[in-house]
């Protein structure tokens, strides 16, 4: 059974930063590519940020480039998101999905609990 728990998240002031972490179980995590998504109060889901299965090619909504970075340890069963320089326009929760590679396509309708984060000008 997959699990995706996503924690990290916080309230933070403009400029700031966090890091995300997912932790995965129930599938050959190695063997999947992943992405960060978040959702705003009132607006759809979208892509954040994906990464293929080795860690090596890594893809971003033009609005978050220069500032997240996505990353994962296989060994770890783990995902991250490192956001730097973070707006007020970022607040959202955030979650991770397994993804088709190299798009911003889930791969499933399951998604975990998800993280807050809060960005305040």
């Amino acid at each position: 059974q997959v699990q995706l728990v996503e924690s990290g998240g916080g309230s933070v002031q403009a400029g700031g930063s966090l890091r995300l972490s997912c932790t995965a179980s129930g599938f050959v995590f190695p063997a999947d590519c992943m992405g960060w998504f978040r959702q705003a109060p009132g607006k759809e889901r979208g892509g954040v940020a994906s990464i293929d299965t080795g860690g090596h090619k890594t893809y971003y909504r033009d609005s978050v480039k220069g500032r997240f970075t996505i990353s994962r340890d296989n060994a770890k069963n783990t995902l991250y998101l490192q956001m730097n320089n973070l707006e007020p326009e970022d607040t959202a929760t955030y979650y991770c999905a397994k993804v088709y590679c190299h798009t911003f396509s889930p791969m499933s309708s399951y998604w975990g609990q998800g993280t807050q984060v809060t960005v305040s000008s």
